[in-house]
């Protein structure tokens, strides 16, 4: 039979109500033909809840251990979803990570996937099993103890399995009924996207759209497994939802397809560096390796052989920018002036692959943000996005502005 696969976020399963009815949900697949993988996040608040346990209990504590506890939400979640299955007569078994076994590298709370191999599952599905219910975000390490796979690791679990088993698609219902235009809490007239191409989606996800994790649409991109985002609390249908496909599917392309924002970023300079070879590898060298998340990078013009270095990162990673790039310098890597940092700013970005074959979007973008007072940081550009640093109180007004300039509620 074909394969589905439904992942089910920590709302969607909050209560045992809701369970029940994700639960019919599955059982309407199983009835269509369908032989149904579903992968299931830890009850909503639950995973925060272990955290907070495991840093009470032990400040500086063994990764190892924090997956075996953080761990346990899916296990439970998955337990009872299948326990709801066999009521309803569906035959389904619950399945954690080591069983399966979700095989992944020892980076243990940011474990990445080996491999999956598909025969313990297979064989249970030709018994007669047709619901395999599995605890998401968890595996197992070569060492044979359990990892997980980073916050939202659940998504990037039910692609996995989708490319594993050759799903016919994979459905990730949510507390949102699609992917939108933007961020409907900051504009209204944010419109749902009927289908975004992968290379679209990546750059919302990872410029700050919420939907998917990062991971899941680069690993569906890949291996080119079609991905549906759906509401888990309304009605759909086989055309509802967003569906995230190869650009090829799309029939015509936007010029600009979503306006994406991200509060929490702040602005770092260097001011008057060495401008020399190697400059730019000893001050993003710790800067890597301090695991600082540095997206947009200028270098000024050079002066009497100095330059200044300015790069944006999160808000939650200046203190250890600080720190490595203050030892780079006690070390006589690099020399700088100073280094200043402003925490006030936000980035706001537009995308769309068919700004490849479309000129003036960058014109059209400042000219919507210079008609709203909105002053320009830093840019960064790529063959399908711009970005831009602005003060963070212009953040709201400055994507509104620009789902208006682009006419993105058409």
């Amino acid at each position: 039979m074909p394969v589905l696969v439904m992942k089910f976020g920590g709302t969607s399963v909050a209560t045992l109500d809701r369970i029940q009815r994700v639960a019919k949900r599955v059982g309407v697949e199983v009835a269509k033909g369908y032989d149904v993988i579903v992968i299931v996040s830890a009850m909503s608040g639950k995973t925060n809840e272990l955290v907070g346990w495991v840093k009470e209990t032990s400040p500086m504590f063994d990764a190892r251990e924090y997956d075996a506890v953080v761990s346990s939400g899916e296990a439970v979640t998955a337990g009872l979803m299948a326990l709801t299955l066999q009521q309803m007569d569906v035959p389904a078994r619950s399945w954690q990570g080591w069983q399966v076994p979700l095989k992944t590298d020892s980076a243990h709370s940011a474990a990445r996937i080996d491999e999956i191999p598909t025969d313990n599952i297979n064989e249970k599905f030709g018994e007669g099993m047709r619901v395999a219910v599995v605890a998401g975000f968890q595996g197992v390490s070569p060492e044979g103890r359990i990892t997980t796979l980073g916050r939202g690791g659940s998504d990037t679990t039910a692609v996995a399995f989708a490319a594993a088993f050759d799903a016919e698609r994979c459905d990730i219902y949510t507390d949102v009924d699609g992917v939108y235009t933007t961020d409907p809490r900051i504009s209204p007239k944010a419109k749902k996207i009927d289908k975004i191409a992968y290379e679209e989606m990546l750059e919302l996800a990872s410029l700050g759209a919420k939907v998917l994790q990062t991971r899941s649409v680069e690993l569906a991109m890949r291996y080119k497994v079609k991905l549906r985002v759906l509401s888990s609390f309304e009605e759909n249908t086989d055309t509802s939802g967003t569906l995230v496909c190869d650009e090829e599917e799309i029939m015509e392309s936007n010029v600009v397809s979503g306006v994406a924002y991200s509060r929490d970023e702040a602005k770092m300079t260097l001011v008057s560096v060495a401008d020399r070879p190697g400059i730019a590898a000893a001050i993003f060298g710790p800067l890597s390796e301090a695991g600082v998340n540095v997206d947009m990078i200028i270098q000024n013009i050079a002066e009497d052989g100095r330059t200044d270095m300015t790069f944006s990162c999160p808000i939650d990673d200046v203190a250890r920018a600080r720190v490595a790039l203050d030892g780079a310098k006690d070390a006589g890597d690099i020399n700088f002036h100073e280094l200043v940092a402003d925490e006030d700013v936000a980035k706001v970005s537009v995308v769309g692959i068919g700004m490849r074959s479309h000129a003036g979007v960058a014109a059209k973008m400042f000219g919507a943000l210079h008609d709203h007072g909105v002053n320009i940081k830093v840019i960064a550009t790529s063959e399908i996005k711009i970005s831009v640093l602005i003060e963070r109180k212009y953040m709201e007004l400055a994507v509104q502005a620009l789902h208006d300039a682009f006419e993105l509620e058409k």
